[in-house]
């Protein structure tokens, strides 16, 4: 038995912070019926048509889910949202700011109706406060959490290439609704979680945040080294390939410079004795070591580095990772199926090996309509009449 089997989550989503967080849900079991707009559905359906015509976002965050369109602003979808929420345990919405309200979707509206209701409002921005009404998206926040402050070159602030803000807010949804679900069994009592992008992205900052701490200098922003430990980022081999490897402590500096570099007497070199003094002199030092990697390929760099036991990287390219030996020696690749066929997915990270996560399909757009309304007691007259009013 999956641990959220009979839990039943509704969620009215777009875009990526919700529908990740849902998904963690339905990995586990919970079955999700996601509401979708009519005819056009979740605008992620649209972002690209990567993967055999789908969107690569799209089929990330919402398999095993059911997808069922609604109208929310017709009087007759409201009677079905209330129908699925009478069999409901929690309620996801990143809609746009006051739009649940206003469909009488908040925690207050529904609390004493639902008293074991669990209503998880995921925002850029929060419930309140002088930002609450600003749209959000995932860029913006990285910018406004100060991300981007230390992210790129020095030259030039650089993006996350995934979506990391999305993903933050959408992680701590998923962990505070099995709190909150814990916390149901305990006091019979649903709750109200408000997660905020911005704070989910803020709380990730903060060893930069506590760097700069009383007013002094943040990290720089040092491109895929680190800005604040020297020797460690990327470093080309004389092949042109990149070898990523960092350097955490003094006795690491020593073996580094004896088995990686020959030239043992650097380690007690003044200008690089010591992790300040190596990351004030970076330059000097990078010539150093880009010089002696040039007569070794990636393969041979990363060989003396594992004798050394100097934690190293490949630089892997996307086609790299689908190929990626430790995780195919884990058996972590599984196939689910799409309206485009069968593809490749990553087993859930971290479960225990007591159950099989869920891995049903990518749902079409409005492949569940008609047999949630059947469910929830319309006949089929009934369907053909909310078809007809599009309200469905």
């Amino acid at each position: 038995m999956r641990p959220l089997e009979g839990i039943t989550v509704v969620t009215l989503e777009h875009a990526i912070a919700a529908p990740f967080c849902t998904r963690q849900l339905a990995d586990l079991g919970a079955r999700v019926i996601k509401i979708e707009r009519p005819g056009v559905g979740d605008f992620a359906r649209a972002y690209d048509d990567r993967v055999r015509g789908l969107a690569s976002h799209f089929v990330w965050t919402n398999r095993s889910k059911e997808s069922l369109t609604l109208d929310v602003k017709h009087d007759e979808a409201q009677r079905v949202l209330f129908k699925l929420l009478d069999q409901a345990d929690v309620l996801v919405q990143n809609l746009a700011p006051g739009a649940s309200a206003r469909l009488g979707l908040s925690y207050e509206a529904l609390r004493e109706k639902y008293p074991r209701l669990i209503v998880c409002d995921i925002s850029g921005y929060g419930a309140d406060g002088p930002y609450r009404d600003k749209k959000a998206y995932d860029l913006l926040i990285q910018s406004e959490s100060g991300f981007l402050s230390i992210t790129g070159s020095p030259d030039e602030p650089a993006k996350a290439g995934c979506s990391v803000a999305d993903i933050a807010a959408g992680m701590y949804a998923y962990s505070n609704i099995l709190a909150a679900l814990i916390q149901r069994g305990r006091t019979g009592q649903g709750c109200n979680l408000d997660v905020s992008m911005l704070e989910a992205m803020v709380e990730w900052m903060s060893y930069p945040l506590y760097y700069a701490m009383d007013g002094a200098p943040p990290p720089p922003r040092a491109g895929a080294a680190h800005a604040t430990i020297y020797p460690y980022g990327p470093f080309p081999a004389g092949d042109g390939k990149v070898v990523m490897l960092g350097l955490q402590n003094e006795r690491e500096w020593v073996a580094f410079c004896g088995k990686v570099l020959l030239q043992p007497e650097l380690a007690t070199d003044a200008r690089f004795n010591s992790n300040s003094a190596r990351t004030a002199a970076r330059a000097e030092l990078r010539g150093i070591i880009v010089d002696a990697f040039s007569k070794l390929n990636a393969e041979q760099v990363i060989e003396r580095l594992e004798v050394a036991q100097i934690a190293n990287a490949h630089m892997n390219t996307m086609q790299d990772l689908w190929q990626h030996a430790q995780l195919k020696a884990r058996k972590r690749w599984t196939e689910v199926q799409t309206p485009a066929g069968i593809i490749p997915a990553l087993v859930p990270p971290g479960l225990p090996s007591t159950f099989a996560p869920r891995m049903d399909p990518v749902p079409a757009l409005a492949q569940h309509t008609d047999s949630i309304l059947a469910e929830l007691g319309y006949g089929a007259d009934a369907i053909a009449a909310l078809h007809t009013s599009k309200v469905v």
